[in-house]
């Protein structure tokens, strides 16, 4: 079952909103194009608009393009209990949407936290998502240390921040008071042309007693981000809250229990990955890349965008655009249909 969905966002020209039933619920998502169906996975703390510069590029190329709105976000369910936001329900969402739209196998393609989406649904489903690309956050297997003990050991006196968004109502009661503000902290932080100088205070650790936030530098928008663009995301969030979106990184010690099965396991299926060389994600996790060769033994092709930071499909969208085109397209045919 699909239902038309109301678009009060900015418009995607020729896209088209859907609200789609799954087991887990329901989810929203933008599609354009015609062809092989490719599923594409935000990140935090954005939404499906992260893809519009895909969505049109994806459908000319002669593929069905579909962006979501990930669980907790956007018009999608917003499941109240925290454990809702295990990995294992949102590949189980992935699985729905291509259920629901009549197909039976896609491309799986995720940013940021779509990624490790993207890539879990690639693990755990070979039989539906035939070829899987990453964007800005390598893959890495699940290891052997609890996730939550790892991250305590990460920034010695100061809190890495994902620690810091464990406690539910903790980071929501610093973001939901001003969104709009601290949306454009978190995204200038960690874009190429605004985030702070090298050897500067990191972005992603917290003083005892500090906020996140207390480490954004300027009130600059990156040259990727517009003034409606911004408007838009700070109003999905104004409007839902950031409570699901943050749950996903309080079920990270679930997802450590749900996955020890596939502890170490590589993905075999055509793979894909682009990051920034200004990123953290891609230099704290050099050696995930370095073991690809392991890890993701059908990698097609990987790239480092030279003087790109986190948001890579928003702020090289011709370039990312380029790649993912040229990707599909040489994927074998059972791979892209």
């Amino acid at each position: 079952m699909s239902q038309p969905a109301p678009s009060a966002s900015a418009p995607v020209p020729d896209a088209k909103h859907r609200l789609v039933e799954v087991p887990g619920g329901r989810i929203h998502l933008v599609e354009q194009g015609s062809g092989p169906l490719v599923l594409l996975v935000h990140g935090f703390p954005e939404s499906w608009y992260s893809w519009r510069k895909q969505l049109p590029a994806l459908a000319a190329a002669g593929f069905h393009a579909v962006a979501i709105d990930v669980r907790g976000y956007g018009r999608s369910s917003k499941p109240h209990e925290v454990d809702a936001y295990r990995m294992l329900a949102h590949v189980a969402d992935n699985v729905g949407v291509v259920g629901a739209l009549g197909a039976e196998m896609a491309v799986v393609v995720g940013h940021d936290w779509g990624s490790p989406i993207a890539a879990n649904s690639a693990l755990l489903r070979p039989d539906i998502f035939t070829a899987v690309g990453l964007l800005s956050v390598p893959y890495a297997p699940r290891g052997g240390v609890r996730p939550t003990d790892a991250f305590a050991r990460i920034g010695g006196s100061e809190e890495f921040y994902v620690s810091y968004f464990q406690e539910p109502g903790r980071a929501e009661a610093e973001i939901e008071p001003n969104v709009r503000a601290w949306l454009a902290g978190f995204y200038a932080g960690l874009s190429a042309d605004t985030m702070p100088p090298a050897g500067e205070d990191p972005l992603f650790f917290v003083p005892e007693g500090a906020k996140l936030s207390d480490r954004f530098v300027g009130d600059t928008l990156p040259s990727w981000l517009t003034e409606a663009d911004l408007d838009f995301y700070a109003a999905e969030f104004e409007r839902t809250g950031l409570t699901g979106p943050l749950n996903r990184y309080r079920n990270v010690d679930r997802d450590w229990e749900d996955l020890a099965v596939w502890g170490g396991s590589p993905i075999t299926q055509p793979s894909l990955f682009i990051g920034g060389d200004l990123d953290p994600s891609t230099t704290w996790m050099a050696d995930a890349i370095k073991a690809y060769p392991t890890t993701l033994p059908r990698l097609v092709s990987s790239h480092i965008l030279e003087g790109c930071g986190h948001w890579v499909q928003q702020e090289r969208s011709d370039e990312v655009n380029r790649l993912l085109v040229d990707w599909l397209q040489s994927l074998p045919a059972h791979a892209s249909s």
